[in-house]
């Protein structure tokens, strides 16, 4: 909640930081300055700074996160419109960021210092380097001049066609989920060379399990927390971080909605968006913090420590 409240403060001071506001962007349907303090009175915005922000942060403690000025409609209505798209994407390219990055950290160790694990490492570096936008923007090129296709346009619900919505993500998710896996690869890499020197795993060996049964069955889940670690710092990026991807695909989701709301200047609506974004980061955050206790029993708390055991 502390974390919740700061971030309240912030967002709504950081909006009003940008030049002008709501009234001023639509000038052009204003015709003088009486018009403007109107318009301005009307909306709230001649208020005390102070004024304003506890007005809109008791509303959000009602569930009310205002009314968009630009629509006309609830801010809430709008996020739980847009929403689903950013999670679905996310959780997509989070998806193809782990088939990719988690065998090929296998394939590496069982394949270390030839060619498999060059490879892994160079395409590692590579996915760091190479910016989502620039790869988005080749990916709709070629496919458009090589395969005569570019994803669909319009945005079409999971529900209504698994197939057609399935069309519209996949190359997005595949754009962001490459980049991911850049850094998952590198990671569950290093963690895993980590494990394998560890004693447990040279007993393995020494009892003639074969290398491939060693890696996957004893030293993968417990190289994975760290790795666990990165990949819900990774979704968390792509809930506020999937901005670039859904302006180029022309995606009905949270990140466009904040482009429109800051050229807009739609104060409400940029606020309930950034708030929210940032609720479901700090819940993410706490998930992957309990996720750690069931991919290792070691980090569970010790009954016998918190006087639930016998003395």
């Amino acid at each position: 909640m502390p974390s919740l409240l700061g971030l309240s403060f912030l967002v709504f001071s950081l909006v009003r930081l940008v030049p002008g506001d709501y009234v001023l962007a639509m000038l052009d349907q204003v015709q003088s300055l009486e018009d403007i303090n109107k318009a301005r009175h009307a909306l709230g915005l001649d208020r005390p700074w102070l004024s304003q922000y506890f007005a809109w942060l008791w509303g959000v403690l009602r569930g009310d996160l205002g009314t968009s000025f630009w629509s006309g409609e609830p801010v809430a209505r709008e996020i739980l419109h847009r929403l689903p798209v950013t999670m679905e994407l996310a959780l997509l390219a989070l998806l193809v960021s782990v088939l990719i990055s988690v065998p090929a950290a296998v394939l590496a160790i069982l394949r270390r210092g030839r060619w498999p694990d060059l490879l892994a490492r160079f395409l590692s570096f590579a996915g760091l380097a190479v910016p989502h936008f620039w790869l988005a923007t080749l990916a709709l090129l070629y496919s458009a001049i090589w395969w005569n296709w570019i994803p669909p346009l319009s945005y079409v619900h999971l529900t209504e066609s698994p197939l057609a919505n399935l069309e519209q993500f996949a190359l997005p998710a595949l754009v962001l989920g490459i980049g991911l896996a850049a850094r998952t690869l590198r990671l569950t890499r290093s963690s895993l060379l980590e494990v394998m020197a560890e004693d447990y795993v040279r007993t393995a060996r020494a009892k003639g399990v074969a290398e491939g049964r060693v890696v996957w069955r004893h030293a993968l889940r417990n190289a994975l927390i760290p790795v666990v670690t990165v990949v819900g710092t990774q979704f968390s990026y792509l809930l506020g971080g999937t901005v670039v991807i859904e302006v180029i695909f022309a995606m009905p989701g949270i990140g466009r909605l904040m482009v429109d709301s800051v050229t807009q200047r739609d104060y409400p609506q940029l606020q309930g968006n950034v708030l929210a974004v940032g609720t479901l980061v700090l819940l993410v955050n706490l998930l992957t913090d309990l996720t750690y206790g069931l991919i290792d029993p070691r980090v569970r708390p010790d009954e016998r420590r918190s006087g639930g055991g016998k003395g």
